[in-house]
């Protein structure tokens, strides 16, 4: 194949990548960050992993290098310039026994909501909302935590597997409960109590704003006990949906409802037989 000249613009832009490609620093890549947290979630419920452990002292190195890790990661990727990363790690590990529990209550909950669901085994093992919750739980451990980054590349990593896009910012009760999942949204302001059940492609988002009002409460507030069926979008920051409500499939809400509301949408449906015409 015939190469054209290089041309002085050519040459810029190459200079221009060549120097990038000089100056940035190696880091770990985004799928052994998400590794890393696979391997935390895979010792806290083994149904995720093959490994056998013989004795409590040899799980517990096994913690320890995790800690370790993300004390590598955190350097690598000088997340916490700062900050003494070996301590941001010890401090997240000392979680570790809170997320478990929060954890096991979203298991059971979606156990419990789901007629599919044959044991707590498949839950973990098979259920895309379970798999997204572990990493949101993780990733918002870390982002209380102040590390920048990782938690965004780890809710990334769920929502790329998952289509369960959970910012890892997002305040979330325990006994949650996602049922199949898919195109869900949960923005970064929201607040999210307990006992709550969404269905696949539900936003909780925000209202067109603009980039100043970034670090402001931009998404809803949904309080306990609260169900929100499939397709349903809500938006904005001052939007609170109240205790026990219901919210209907496919449902657009920009304004609060109160405790024990039912929100419903109401389509215009026709079903003809074959021989009759469209009004």
């Amino acid at each position: 194949m015939e190469r054209r000249e290089t041309s002085i613009m050519d040459q810029e832009f190459y200079q221009h990548i060549f120097n990038k490609q000089r100056d940035i620093e190696a880091v770990p890549s985004n799928q052994q960050m998400a590794d890393w947290a696979l391997q935390v979630i895979s010792l806290l419920y083994p149904e995720h992993s093959r490994q056998a452990y013989t004795s409590v002292q040899q799980l517990k190195a096994e913690f320890d290098k995790l800690e370790d890790e993300l004390c590598e990661i955190l350097d690598a990727t000088q997340a916490c310039r700062d900050c003494n990363n070996d301590q941001v790690a010890q401090d997240f590990f000392k979680l570790i026994p809170e997320l478990y529990r929060l954890l096991n209550t979203d298991i059971q909950a979606i156990f419990r909501g789901d007629p599919a669901a044959r044991s707590e085994f498949e839950v973990v093992r098979a259920y895309p909302g379970f798999y997204a919750i572990c990493y949101y739980r993780l990733a918002h451990a870390l982002y209380k935590l102040n590390v920048p980054l990782l938690p965004r590349i780890l809710t990334e990593h769920a929502h790329s597997a998952t289509g369960i896009d959970i910012h890892p910012a997002a305040i979330i009760g325990e006994y949650f409960h996602i049922d199949h999942g898919t195109g869900i949204v949960i923005g970064e302001s929201c607040v999210i109590g307990k006992n709550v059940k969404l269905y696949q492609g539900v936003t909780l988002g925000a209202l067109s704003v603009s980039k100043s009002m970034a670090f402001t409460k931009r998404h809803p507030t949904v309080e306990d006990g609260v169900v929100i069926y499939s397709g349903a979008t809500i938006l904005g920051g001052e939007t609170v949906i109240g205790a026990n409500s219901v919210i209907g499939g496919n449902v657009w809400l920009t304004k609060s409802v109160p405790a024990d509301s039912r929100v419903y949408h109401k389509p215009d449906i026709q079903v003809l037989k074959k021989e009759e015409k469209i009004k």
